[in-house]
């Protein structure tokens, strides 16, 4: 038997946008509770939902903003930072999610290979002003015409919808599900970040589908301490809990582990999704025992490879005993395995689960292309709605990436089992998955070869029990030249996302090379985890 799998389902597609999908829940369930953001203090209906997305999206019409403009959103989790996702789709805008944890270079790289005409933003975070970056890159950016700062007067206005005399319900009709309407950055291999290309159609199923799995109704309350800006909080968060009218439920601006918990317990949540490095956070929280769990029953576990014992733990001691695993990646919107919640605690730790609902997905051989045999380790690949439409503006790499049958060609290693269950092996390229992170370490070694003492620099990830991979760099000085650990890491901070900056250095005068002069780092990996004495570290199991 080949490995093959295609996740037949006798539910339709939804064919629609997520505005009029948006409206279908709005109707059915006006008075369930849609949003609650703790640390504001907000509290909406779906109906009171509606009525704010439904003003900002006016206020973006009214304010010159048309279909297919471009929009940056910028912030943690907030009520913001949703009713702009929601109000941009109703108005046909293409959302460009930016990591809170950018910096300078790229935030001015995002905003401009997107052609952003706007920038809507938090004015600060853990001490960062968001206002002085936007002021240091617009200069530069010619295209960028306004920046609107939550919590401002100039919000306010634009959330209120003064100006708009438009019919937005006949708006909404003139836009098409297979409208692309998000735009994310995705690290990439040659030192740039690559906008992956989403329909309404691609994420709207996604979350629907992921939602269906999960056995969302108007009575779950989902707890989403995971980014908005990652398909994570956005699509398996907002638009799964928004086309079951469930409840999305944001514990704090970013990760904290004890206003998660707090807020399972005090808003009764049914699911909670996290990265590994988030739950081994709660489960080891010193007032872990003080709160009553006893509502929650699924949730999703994603973003890294999860040690086998968390999961046992997650279902002892938190009761969620439907946790599920879900796999994909960005430019596959993002899930294209997920374990069902019904499953065995063995496929449920072992594997990342089976073919998604209306999703095709094969491993071949990356050589030949070949479908391989069930069992053989080979390039995981997936077809279907999922896919994005592509790279924006970078028609090169999207051909790199799907193929002329329309299959997404992952980078990832896997084999597929008898049963049809995934299973993870690797990754053909070097890939760093940091707490969830996707790091690409050619896009560090672009930014540190920029530094005068550097000649040459190979940046590798080493295992670490905490994140699953910490970032390190195999440095080669220029003659004369001198270098310490904090002179590399000042010379990142503020410049790269934290996440980027390689935790451990170490000089040398040459890299493990192959005859023909590739890098093998691999070997540096072996030799990084012995002198580190991360044995321990790579040792753990993970499903």
């Amino acid at each position: 038997m080949l490995s093959y799998a295609h996740g037949a389902c006798p539910e339709p597609l939804l064919g629609e946008t997520i505005g009029h999908n948006l409206d279908r829940t709005i109707a059915r369930v006006p008075d369930a509770d849609a949003l609650v953001s703790w640390p504001q203090g907000l509290r909406y209906t779906y109906a009171e939902f509606g009525e704010a997305v439904d003003r900002l999206a006016g206020g973006l019409l009214a304010a010159g903003l048309h279909k297919g403009d471009r929009v940056g959103v910028w912030g943690p989790n907030r009520a913001e930072w949703t009713l702009t996702q929601y109000a941009t789709a109703k108005a046909g805008i293409i959302l460009v999610n930016i990591n809170p944890a950018y910096r300078v270079s790229e935030l001015q790289y995002a905003l401009g290979q997107s052609g952003c005409r706007w920038i809507i933003s938090s004015q600060e975070l853990k001490g960062s002003s968001f206002v002085a970056m936007v002021d240091q890159v617009r200069p530069d950016l010619p295209q960028l015409e306004r920046a609107v700062f939550f919590e401002t007067p100039e919000w306010e206005e634009l959330a209120s919808g003064q100006g708009f005399t438009g019919d937005l319900r006949a708006h909404g009709d003139e836009l098409d599900f297979d409208d692309p309407i998000n735009i994310q950055y995705t690290s990439g291999t040659t030192g740039f970040p690559k906008g992956a290309t989403l329909t309404h159609h691609n994420i709207l199923n996604n979350g629907y589908f992921v939602g269906a799995l999960l056995g969302y109704t108007e009575r779950d309350r989902v707890c989403i301490p995971v980014p908005l800006y990652h398909c994570f909080g956005m699509v398996l968060g907002n638009l799964a809990a928004t086309s079951h009218g469930a409840c999305m439920v944001y514990p704090a601006e970013v990760f904290d582990p004890l206003a998660t918990l707090r807020a399972c317990a005090d808003q009764r949540c049914t699911s909670l999704y996290g990265v590994p490095t988030m739950f081994i956070a709660e489960l080891g929280h010193e007032r872990f025992a003080e709160f009553d769990y006893s509502t929650l029953r699924t949730g999703i576990m994603a973003g890294s490879p999860c040690p086998i014992e968390v999961m046992k733990r997650v279902s002892a001691e938190m009761g969620i005993g439907e946790m599920s695993i879900a796999f994909g990646m960005t430019e596959t919107s993002p899930v294209t395995t997920q374990v069902r919640c019904d499953d065995t605690l063995e496929n449920r730790c072992g594997t990342v689960g089976e073919v998604a609902p209306h999703v095709e997905i094969k491993v071949v051989d990356p050589a030949t292309g070949r479908t391989l045999p069930r069992g053989e380790p080979g390039e995981f690949l997936a077809r279907g709605y999922v896919v994005m439409r592509g790279y924006w503006n970078d028609p090169e790499r999207t051909a790199d990436a799907i193929d002329a049958r329309r299959w997404m060609h992952t980078g990832d290693l896997a084999t597929m089992d008898d049963q049809g269950y995934v299973r993870i092996v690797g990754r053909i390229k070097d890939m760093v998955i940091r707490g969830g992170e996707n790091v690409y370490p050619r896009e560090i070694e672009e930014f540190l070869y920029t530094h005068p003492a550097i000649a040459d620099v190979q940046v590798i990830g080493v295992p670490d029990e905490r994140y699953g991979e910490e970032l390190m760099a195999w440095i080669i000085l220029r003659p004369g030249a001198s270098l310490t650990d904090d002179d590399v890491k000042e010379f990142c901070r503020g410049q790269i996302a934290h996440f980027k900056i390689p935790r451990y250095v170490k000089l040398v005068d040459s890299f493990p090379m192959t005859v023909t002069g590739k890098v093998q780092k691999f070997k540096m990996r072996e030799v990084a985890t012995e002198e580190l004495g991360l044995a321990r570290a790579a040792a753990i199991a993970t499903a």
